[in-house]
């Protein structure tokens, strides 16, 4: 295929142009997210780049076939395998089952994803649909001898590997530090760095998901869910798997050793990590109580899609720090293009090379490492040119295949807004005085009336020293 495509391969530590195993098709997995939170906005930065990848490749003439794992089970709150699963940990939380905690937060996340234009991947697997893949893969792998048995629990031996260490040369006691949680040693182990495959009952006895396998009832280790779900719908060569730079190790690490060592073969070539989001206190994560929410933004006032085009004035390999202050400067700058682009003549006519040109400079950022704010210096530059208006407008609309933006809806729609709020605001303030004349008539029975009558409209009516006040509810 002649469209070209580069991007950083953390496999090669080098950007790369991207050459998929199957011409103008793309298979690309990205690590879905452990459904017992919901998830914070530094999570959802790694899925607003990936989509940006997804579209990129879409845009430029691909096929792409994208799956996502959704972590329902297996995944503890230790990375050596070590502590509580995280999914009990939230059933514990608000006292529900672990299946209630996993589609209320798989739920939430869409629900999240919809609010900032990324795309729902083509398949979308929970891992306790796969049980059965993943005890095929582990009975595979003890038959081949790279999985053994010991305190009830399977583990994979990575000493049978020539290489585990792919993504880096460091050596395994500089990668233990970057460990995320602390190491626990576990005697079951024959050597530091291997991982598990299945957990039986006898070393989680409060496990609510439990199923039979060949070495008793238990339930599988996070890494293997990945390779199974991913080689389930993509078959055994892949071109890309994303995630964040957290994953790679040891998350990452495990999956193409257990896959490889599965299959005998090279599994994926390409992978795609995405940096961490800050604040001025490092790295954002749930652990730290109070996080940051797509709900608490829109709690303070900001569009969500606000802060995706924040994270793409960023580039994906850099870390990235969110402070509100930087958001109502990106909010600003968004209000000032949507409408600069929503006010937009768009009935002259469209000048075809002007068109081509500035969609060749947007593809060029684009296919350069993904370099979205250089795409969208490429959008403001398209507007303040002289070129028709309808020209602009079909730029914006095309770019924003892939930005995602809302770059030519979101202005009408808040006009629109606006025109909604001034009549509503028109008509309760009209009930207000209705209610208060009423009072004054000690119609108390019709004041109470008006009052419920705005309540199920979803306005609530507050009685203060200074008068009354409204809000929606």
């Amino acid at each position: 295929m002649e469209n070209k495509v580069s991007f950083y391969n953390t496999l090669t530590r080098k950007v790369e142009r991207f050459i998929p195993n199957e011409d103008g098709k793309v298979a690309m997995y990205t690590c879905g997210p452990t459904v017992y939170h919901y998830a914070h906005i530094g999570n959802l930065r790694s899925y607003i780049m990936e989509d940006l990848l997804e579209k990129t490749l879409r845009y430029v003439g691909y096929d792409v076939k994208r799956v996502m794992n959704i972590t329902d089970v297996g995944h503890l709150s230790s990375d050596a395998d070590t502590g509580e699963d995280k999914m009990l940990k939230g059933a514990k939380r608000e006292h529900k089952t672990v299946m209630e905690i996993a589609k209320f937060y798989t739920d939430a996340f869409f629900e999240d994803c919809a609010k900032l234009n990324i795309k729902t991947p083509d398949v979308v697997e929970p891992a306790t649909n796969c049980i059965a893949e993943f005890i095929h893969m582990i009975e595979t792998l003890i038959q081949k001898e790279y999985a053994y048995e010991s305190g009830g629990n399977i583990y994979f031996d990575t000493s049978k590997l020539e290489e585990y260490y792919v993504f880096s040369s460091q050596s395994e006691k500089e990668l233990l530090v970057g460990v995320r949680d602390d190491v626990d040693e576990d005697a079951n182990k024959r050597n530091k760095s291997d991982f598990v495959l299945w957990f039986t009952k006898s070393k989680f006895d409060d496990q609510e998901l439990k199923w039979e396998s060949p070495w008793g009832v238990g339930y599988p280790g996070w890494h293997i869910e990945c390779s199974c779900i991913s080689m389930k719908h993509l078959g055994e060569a892949m071109d890309i798997h994303c995630g964040g730079v957290d994953n790679i190790f040891p998350h990452h690490t495990n999956e193409i050793a257990q896959s490889e060592a599965y299959l005998g073969h090279k599994w994926c070539n390409y992978w795609f990590h995405v940096h961490h989001l800050n604040d001025k206190s490092g790295k954002m994560s749930k652990s730290k109580g109070d996080f940051l929410t797509v709900s608490l933004l829109e709690s303070k006032g900001y569009d969500p899609i606000v802060y995706r085009f924040f994270c793409l004035q960023s580039h994906y390999r850099k870390p990235l720090e969110f402070s509100y202050e930087v958001l109502d400067n990106m909010s600003a700058a968004y209000d000032k293009l949507v409408k600069r682009i929503g006010t937009l003549d768009r009935t002259g006519e469209i000048n075809r090379e002007s068109f081509a040109s500035y969609r060749a400079k947007f593809e060029a950022a684009l296919r350069d490492d993904l370099n979205s704010s250089m795409a969208v210096t490429v959008l403001y530059d398209m507007l303040k040119d002289d070129m028709t208006d309808a020209t602009k407008y079909a730029l914006a609309e095309s770019f924003d295949e892939v930005l995602s933006l809302n770059l030519t809806t979101a202005h009408a729609a808040r006009e629109a807004d606006n025109r909604v709020d001034a009549v509503l605001e028109q008509y309760v303030l009209a009930k207000i005085d209705e209610r208060a004349a009423a009072k004054k008539e000690k119609d108390f029975a019709k004041a109470d009336a008006i009052r419920n009558e705005l309540l199920e409209k979803g306005i609530v009516l507050e009685d203060t020293r200074e008068g009354v006040k409204w809000k929606k509810a």
